[in-house]
């Protein structure tokens, strides 16, 4: 018997205790600077049984964390069992997938992988002078950020009507003059005008933009769907519970910067107060997996080809 289990593991977390707090610290001059500092501890990973008879083939995946500029993981301890063998994967240069293959597992036995982190979370302040920043030209852009300009999952920067309302906010201005931190920020101000926030269903870009309510995924789309649209690249930041933008500009030297802000809740533009850890960046990945279909998260996953295991993923702080 085949099975597939995929868990959207990334709601998890609401609500984490802090376990410490940092001092501040002062990050690129030219970029978002690094804020106060707290850092938690906790445990990633997978524990499958193979309670009713036994199992074959069991190939879990396991999203892990990595470095941001605003974080830092350190990996305390790692626990796996005999039979689990253990590797890992980078996708996108954005997520670490922890593969954890077991070949067999007898009837009655357990096997785990679990990783024990800790991870030290700064808060983003804006930049000192945002008259310095220019929009990046697409066609002298990295590889690696022009992939944040086209369509996403539920992020449909192509279509007409997200077009339609990106070119009304170019020409509302004299978009010469205009800066493009400006530029940006009317964006975020506009999306925040027309989404009422409103929690429900995912639904995506285009929709919340047509009924007008949506909830931090929603809002944080259709910004990004926006500012892909005015050729800005653009991203989403995933952390527990919640999911938040990222948009890019470059400084007058033409050094790229990342800076965040709240789509959804208070109003944090360029900076944000945020301490729960970053568990991805990005939303079109290509699961290893599944080559066919992307999403826009990478969540927990596990695939097998005999018995019916009982499965638990672990993520959880100590």
């Amino acid at each position: 018997m085949r099975y597939r289990l995929l868990v959207a593991a990334w709601t998890w977390w609401i609500g984490l205790p802090l376990v410490a707090v940092g001092q501040f610290q002062q990050g690129d001059s030219k970029g978002a600077r690094l804020g106060e500092a707290q850092t938690q501890k906790w445990q990633a990973g997978v524990v499958v049984t193979a309670d009713s008879g036994p199992c074959t083939g069991i190939v879990a995946y396991v999203p892990m964390p990595i470095d941001w500029p605003e974080q830092q993981i350190t990996i305390i301890e790692e626990d796996f069992s005999p039979t689990a063998k253990v590797s890992y994967e980078t996708i996108d240069e954005s997520v670490k997938l922890m593969i954890v293959r077991m070949p067999m597992l007898p009837a009655g036995y357990e096997s785990h992988a679990l990783v024990t982190f800790e991870v030290k979370r700064s808060a983003l302040l804006p930049p000192e002078d945002t008259g310095i920043y220019v929009l990046p030209n697409p066609r002298k852009m990295d590889r690696r950020v022009r992939n944040y300009l086209g369509p996403s999952p539920y992020i449909e920067s192509r279509s007409p009507k997200i077009r339609s309302l990106a070119k009304e906010l170019e020409q509302e201005k004299d978009t010469e003059a205009e800066k493009a931190w400006e530029r940006v920020e009317a964006i975020y101000d506009r999306v925040r005008e027309k989404v009422e926030y409103k929690n429900g269903l995912l639904k995506g870009a285009l929709a919340a933009l047509n009924d007008g309510t949506g909830d931090c995924e929603e809002m944080t789309s259709l910004f990004i769907a926006v500012c892909r649209a005015s050729d800005i690249p653009a991203r989403t930041v995933w952390v527990p519970g919640h999911c938040y933008p990222e948009f890019y500009l470059e400084d007058e030297e033409g050094k790229g910067h990342w800076f965040p802000c709240q789509a959804a809740g208070s109003r944090d533009f360029g900076g944000i107060l945020e301490y729960r850890p970053v568990l991805q960046k990005g939303d079109n990945f290509r699961p290893p997996y599944d080559r066919s279909e992307r999403q826009r998260y990478l969540a927990e996953h596990l695939t097998g080809t005999g018995g019916k295991p009982t499965v638990k993923f672990v993520r959880k702080t100590l």
